[in-house]
């Protein structure tokens, strides 16, 4: 099998595609990677992949229209999806047409947030899926479809009147159905992440701190000091807290509490902030490994940084910013698997932290949805759910339209997309 995934967006967004190409490379198939120069060190060190770092990278957030308030995350969402139906789409089929004719996949895993691998796949004929990824837990396919269908329309592709046309064969996760962050109903192939994602050692030091008080886990992720750093003026756009700021916030707020902290600060200058003795820093650190012995995340709710919490049991203060953040911060209150911080002070924050070590109701909750992590098949089992999609794929014959694209210069007319009973409803 032939498979072709495609991966945009922050360093931390390639973490949830390695482990199904690890599985994919692993089991004998034909796995190309197109991504962007910033995701490709964490996936070059794969065997078994080819790599491309010819991904075009998403476009700068914009700030919403006047008429909204600076942290209205919701108008922020409306032009972020405006901005992927966009030229970028197009920008990024165009580079995927070329692989194709190359590589000739069978199937697609795709970026959430990468819309020009559902117009290839469908010029294909083959499946396409996307990887874990907040922005599928966010959008909307309904609101998606008038967008899609220009996509469609200017791109030769026949219009669908189906939103489920985004997600004609699901999606892929590592959380269970039954703790779906997903806002809409997507049917899912969800998999437990055996595979660790990370094969860097934690630093000697971590094994000689303090062993009797909680030991606290906090980062603000990457996506944010991406930006940060790749701000022309060295600030952040309208309505985005600064990640400096937030890392202020949780180191004083860590500082009073009677715990062992580690803090990721992702390499940003703090300004000579001086942490208490009991609050140490480092640029970076193999979140999932810490996480297996942590009391507490500190989090800003990123959605691999959620899904490895649930994996770990560990529960989780979620301090939100934009996109899927906000999102996923209310639905780990609602699960009650940890709280969402709305007063984002230091008094606040550590306020937040002392209720939730003491909380024995939200750990017991968390056991739970551990175990039912746990209980989901293995991530090596995903090569073979993917084989019989494109077999049933191939019986519909979306084949034939992909043969025939091989043997032509032209774009092909769109096969139809057959779902198959094997994926599960989520």
């Amino acid at each position: 099998m032939r498979v072709l995934c495609t991966a945009t967006g922050a360093p931390s967004h390639g973490r949830a595609l390695l482990p199904l190409v690890r599985a994919l490379a692993g089991d004998g198939h034909e796995v190309t990677v197109v991504a962007t120069e910033a995701i490709a060190p964490l996936l070059s060190g794969t065997d078994g992949i080819g790599l491309r770092t010819s991904m075009p990278v998403l476009p700068r957030l914009r700030a919403p229209g006047r008429a909204s308030a600076p942290g209205d995350m919701t108008a922020r969402f409306r032009v972020r999806v405006a901005q992927l139906t966009g030229p970028y789409a197009l920008e990024v089929l165009d580079v995927l047409r070329g692989v194709a004719r190359e590589r000739r996949p069978d199937v697609v895993l795709r970026h959430g947030m990468d819309l020009g691998s559902c117009l290839l796949a469908e010029e294909l004929g083959v499946p396409h899926l996307p990887v874990p990824c907040g922005f599928v837990n966010l959008a909307d396919p309904v609101a998606m479809l008038p967008a899609l269908n220009g996509l469609r329309a200017e791109v030769g592709l026949p219009a669908r009147d189906d939103p489920a046309s985004l997600y004609p064969y699901g999606r892929l996760d590592y959380v269970p159905p039954e703790y779906s962050f997903a806002g809409s109903p997507i049917p899912v192939l969800a998999y437990r992440q055996s595979t660790p994602v990370e094969t860097t050692a934690l630093p000697s030091w971590v094994a000689r701190l303090p062993s009797g008080p909680p030991l606290v886990f906090a980062s603000v992720g990457t996506s944010l000091p991406v930006i940060r750093n790749g701000s022309p003026d060295g600030h952040m756009p309208e309505g985005l807290t600064d990640p400096a700021t937030q890392l202020r916030t949780i180191i004083a707020a860590l500082s009073q509490l009677d715990v062992v902290a580690v803090v990721a600060t992702a390499g940003i200058d703090l300004g000579g902030v001086e942490p208490g003795p009991n609050v140490h820093l480092i640029d970076r650190v193999a979140q999932p490994l810490l996480l297996e012995c942590a009391d507490l995340l500190v989090t800003h709710g990123g959605y691999n940084s959620v899904s490895e919490a649930l994996r770990t049991a560990t529960p989780m203060v979620v301090v939100p910013n934009f996109a899927d953040q906000p999102h996923n911060a209310r639905r780990v209150q609602e699960i009650g698997l940890g709280r969402s911080l709305t007063d984002p002070t230091p008094h606040a924050l550590a306020a937040m932290c002392r209720d939730l070590l003491d909380d024995a109701a939200t750990a017991a909750r968390l056991r739970a949805a551990r175990l039912a992590v746990l209980a989901l098949p293995d991530i090596t089992r995903a090569p073979a759910d993917l084989a019989d999609i494109v077999a049933a794929a191939g019986q519909s014959g979306a084949e034939s339209s992909a043969m025939n694209w091989w043997a032509t210069e032209d774009v092909p007319p769109s096969a139809t997309s057959a779902p198959v009973s094997r994926v599960e409803g989520g």
